[in-house]
């Protein structure tokens, strides 16, 4: 068995119940959390032969940093549950593969911790109601090195979780979220996320931070398009893994028409949602992906290994993925191209 298949059951055994459900569930009835690894599988390869792939070489960039291997690590909050150094360790173990962090705006280690541990990372931003608390988040931001602003798009209201019994936020302490929270007294409206959000906003993330922008949250070539045209750098392919609104269609199936809608710009695309195996990675990337997210497993990773259990994950699926390119007969990222995998009938 693979190590990467052994790692939620390992985390389960060490998280209270309670935190170990809601790290993995989805949201509503778990349907699309369900079907998220299963399409990236449903793929199937038309590898190429006779091609020099001695010398198969993962490194890219993104958004203009370098990267070892296109897998980056998703933000996700509540990481001082699964050890209590949270992000700062996983920064140190994404920093050891030498890939990019996602940041949470929840997150319970401060940007200027994150900072000081020399990793890249990009910082996931909700807008909320009052404007004030993303501004001050924003340049907090800024002052501890993020290179750029994920803004997520799909969460207008948090999608319904059907709990029973004692929830993570019986569990929660302080100084395990929110570390970046403007001082303030704040009211449960000020904290709610925005409802109001157009295109507009990509641009006026872009003059507050002078970064760049990524849009997570996108699943159709139009709004692809808006995203391109609000003048984002990135989207990220994404259905908040399966946390937002049940049913969404997997990442999978998505990827290929967003990716279609941008062809030909400049706009980066990325890819979250179910990529467990080096072959997952492979379809992603053929399927225009310039690299892809993974959360779960780097939750499951931090728990069960800290810092280096998250470099094991991610250096094994460059492996894995170094490993599937030779075999499909291309010898670098750039080279993969939708030709190579097909829908199974």
């Amino acid at each position: 068995m693979r190590w990467i298949d052994t790692l939620e059951s390992a985390a389960a055994d060490k998280l209270p119940e309670a935190v170990h459900r809601y790290y993995r569930q989805g949201s509503a009835a778990g349907v699309s959390v369900g079907e998220a690894t299963a399409a990236w599988s449903a793929y199937r390869f038309r590898p190429r032969v006779l091609n020099d792939v001695s010398g198969v070489d993962l490194g890219t960039t993104v958004l203009g940093t370098p990267v070892d291997a296109p897998v980056l690590v998703a933000p996700s909050t509540m990481q001082r549950m699964a050890d209590p150094d949270g992000e700062l360790a996983m920064a140190r173990g994404v920093s050891a593969a030498g890939s990019v962090l996602g940041v949470s705006s929840n997150a319970g280690s401060t940007f200027a911790e994150l900072g000081a541990t020399g990793v890249p990372w990009w910082l996931q931003i909700y807008i909320v109601r009052n404007r004030d608390i993303t501004r001050r988040m924003l340049d907090a931001a800024v002052a501890g090195g993020a290179r750029a602003v994920v803004l997520t798009v799909d969460t207008p209201v948090v999608g319904r979780k059907e709990d029973e019994g004692e929830t993570v936020w019986d569990l929660v302490k302080p100084g395990q979220l929110l570390a970046n929270l403007p001082a303030g007294d704040w009211s449960d409206d000020d904290l709610a996320k925005a409802d109001d959000l157009n295109p507009d906003a990509i641009g006026w993330l872009a003059e507050r931070t002078g970064l760049p922008v990524v849009v997570k949250g996108v699943l159709r070539g139009d709004d692809a398009k808006r995203c391109a045209d609000g003048g984002a750098a990135g989207i990220i392919v994404s259905n908040h893994g399966g946390r937002q609104l049940d049913g969404s269609i997997p990442t999978a199936q998505a990827l290929p028409e967003v990716a279609e809608a941008v062809a030909g710009s400049n706009i980066e695309v990325y890819v979250d949602g179910g990529i467990r195996r080096g072959e997952h990675v492979l379809t992603a990337l053929a399927l225009g992906a310039r690299a892809v997210f993974v959360g779960r497993p780097a939750l499951w990773a931090l728990t069960v290994g800290s810092a280096d259990g998250v470099t094991r994950l991610l250096t094994d699926l460059a492996e894995e993925l170094d490993h599937t390119m030779r075999l499909v007969g291309v010898p670098a990222p750039s080279s993969l191209t939708p030709d190579l995998v097909a829908t199974r009938s």
